[in-house]
């Protein structure tokens, strides 16, 4: 989205509903890959130090990328740089996906310095987005969107973490992080939002991502209650 005058309301709210379906869809595979690596550095014994530092490049990086975030939005406008952070995302996620052997400590926080920096050109394009959608006279809009957004932001982390937890459970690391990269690669598509072509590309990737959420749920809910429930079966007693 470049710099331009304000929408009409009608189009000014189905622009921020794909603002905010974007930066939601990011905020969930954030909070969950950084529950993934906790957890699973955990179950191969990594101490709480060795832990931290893993995440010292997220935070470094981003503070680097708030410096410089909004001159790149301004240069290529902030529709690319949303989409720029969302491709950062996935190909950080495709880092951690290499066999076991390769996840050392440099080689994740190369990966976490590319999802903090993924994280703030996301947060930035988001709300600045935000602002270009709303006339100078509608404050009082403008601040509750915007209070939405943040809102909702801190609780969907909270629910992401609880997400790394369950796709560690239920696909092992490297299947929950080749799944989130699957599903984030698929969003933009999925919104739409206009496009030449979106016609024909967003219902293929809401299909898709329909079928990624539903076969996760089946294998995470559904078939382990149907185990419990049915599959356990009482040894032949000895005649």
């Amino acid at each position: 989205m470049s710099r331009t005058s304000p929408q009409s309301p009608p189009i000014a709210r189905r622009q921020y509903a794909l603002v905010t379906g974007n930066y939601w869809a990011f905020t969930l595979t954030d909070g969950a890959l950084r529950m993934l690596v906790v957890l699973h550095f955990h179950q191969l014994g990594y101490g709480p130090l060795q832990i931290a530092l893993l995440f010292l490049f997220y935070e470094i990086f981003g503070v680097v990328t708030n410096l410089v975030g909004g001159w790149l939005g301004a240069r290529i406008g902030l529709n690319r740089t949303m989409n720029t952070g969302l491709g950062l995302q996935v190909a950080a996620l495709v880092m951690l996906a290499v066999p076991a052997a390769m996840l050392t400590v440099p080689w994740v926080m190369a990966a976490q310095a590319l999802s903090g920096i993924a994280k703030d050109l996301n947060k930035m394009s988001a709300k600045s987005s935000v602002k270009l959608l709303v006339p100078d006279d509608a404050q009082g809009t403008l601040y509750r969107w915007i209070a939405a957004l943040t809102g909702s932001k801190n609780a969907l982390k909270g629910v992401g973490f609880f997400l790394g937890g369950v796709l560690l459970a239920a696909l092992t690391f490297r299947g929950a992080v080749l799944a989130m990269a699957a599903g984030l690669a698929l969003v933009p598509l999925a919104l739409g939002g206009g496009r030449s072509g979106s016609e024909i590309q967003t219902p293929m990737a809401i299909v898709i991502l329909c079928g990624l959420t539903t076969s996760t749920l089946l294998n995470m809910i559904v078939v382990p209650t149907l185990y419990l429930r049915y599959g356990k079966v009482e040894p032949a007693r000895m005649r």
